[in-house]
């Protein structure tokens, strides 16, 4: 079923996108908490007119994500994190909120919630994809050591 979204929805999508979901997810939970409407024609017409009328400003954000993404691509990320006792396996993992952290120490604000990040529970190299705005994604590398330095 494909529906309008009304916010920012966590590894769904952003306000005013048009996503496909399951039929139940659609029926039980976005529609009646209002977080989305069925893209019907009328619907997808209102849309656009209104994304018509919001280009100005969606160009402006896609220029300031633009800038984020080449902001990120300068930063060497290292995230600290202790070991167990074998020295290679982290005690732990690392979650996204480590490494947005990580990144807003360096000056630049990201919304976990967009960020995703595979399972990490080894030091090494690992990448991190971010997505700032509907239109604008990057990938991110960063490097997980121990904190015994």
């Amino acid at each position: 079923m494909k529906v309008i979204l009304k916010e920012n929805i966590e590894k769904l999508g952003f306000k005013d996108e048009i996503v496909d979901v399951k039929n139940g997810f659609a029926r039980n939970f976005l529609i009646p908490k209002n977080k989305a409407v069925i893209a019907t024609e009328n619907a997808i017409k209102v849309l656009n007119e209104k994304l018509r009328q919001q280009e100005s400003k969606l160009n402006e954000e896609i220029e300031n994500a633009n800038k984020t993404v080449e902001e990120l691509s300068k930063l060497t990320i290292v995230i600290k994190s202790k070991l167990q006792e074998d020295g290679k396996k982290l005690f732990g993992s690392i979650s996204s909120k480590q490494l947005v952290d990580e990144i807003g120490k360096q000056g630049i604000e990201i919304d976990r919630k967009f960020v995703k990040l595979s399972s990490i529970k080894e030091i090494g190299s690992y990448t991190a994809e971010i997505r700032l705005h509907r239109k604008v994604n990057c990938s991110i590398e960063f490097t997980v050591v121990s904190d015994k330095n």
